[in-house]
């Protein structure tokens, strides 16, 4: 299932919700930060976040456990101050303070939000900042087939439910985004969907593969309303 699904998402512009506007957004929002900030992309998938940071100045290590999308971050980014590491978001290989501005879109999911306020924290320096973005409610009261749905796969919570969280491990909470719809679609299940349409599911693992990914599609177009993807911008103390 693991082998089907990386084939399912490889290629793709992204493997989650987001775009580029809301990528420099999120950067913008954490300003201010060093002219040439040290940045790790946790869960960086083929770099596509990665490379708009090093466009932008920073110098970037980009963290994934799956090598050939490391392998497209390396080749998409000749001439950039990027590199790359195979090694797992429980357990990043570097030592406590190296980094300005660690950054996670549509990972965070892997560990859970709580473990990866706590698990990176060390990573920063004083002052450090964390910008990542989670799946939450965007309504007090959602719907019983769209809570079922989320409970088996990620049990979600509101934003200020993960403003206090963030607050309690130790950062101070900059800013907060919703992202708009678009970035569920334009670059992201708009691309899955047709892949999904093209795939061989005469093999077992991606037909599974391929059906997951479209009940999913199908619960943000019944139920998108009821939730959302949040950006947050969250600061260590000095």
């Amino acid at each position: 299932m693991t082998e089907a699904f990386f084939a399912l998402f490889h290629g793709l512009p992204r493997q989650g919700p987001g775009s580029d506007a809301t990528t420099l957004r999120l950067l913008e929002l954490a300003a201010p930060l060093p002219e040439r900030p040290r940045v790790l992309d946790l869960g960086c998938g083929p770099g596509r976040s990665a490379l708009l940071l090093a466009k932008a100045g920073a110098r970037v290590t980009g963290l994934d456990t799956h090598q050939p999308f490391l392998d497209d971050l390396a080749r998409a980014a000749e001439g950039l101050d990027v590199e790359t590491v195979n090694a797992s978001m429980a357990e990043p290989p570097f030592p406590d303070g190296t980094f300005d501005l660690l950054w996670a879109e549509s990972a965070v999911f892997v560990l859970g939000f709580d473990t990866a306020l706590r698990t990176w924290k060390r990573l920063l320096k004083p002052g450090g900042t964390l910008v990542l973005t989670e799946c939450e409610w965007s309504t007090g009261e959602p719907s019983a087939a769209v809570r079922e749905f989320w409970d088996a796969q990620y049990p979600l919570r509101t934003t200020a439910q993960n403003t206090a969280a963030a607050e309690a491990a130790g950062y101070r909470v900059d800013a907060v985004l919703p992202q708009p719809d678009s970035d569920w679609f334009d670059e992201f299940y708009d691309h899955l969907e047709a892949r999904a349409d093209a795939a061989d599911t005469s093999d077992p693992a991606m037909a599974e593969a391929v059906a997951a990914a479209r009940r999913e599609i199908a619960m943000r177009r019944e139920h998108g309303a009821e939730y959302q993807y949040t950006g947050y911008v969250l600061r260590t103390y000095q």
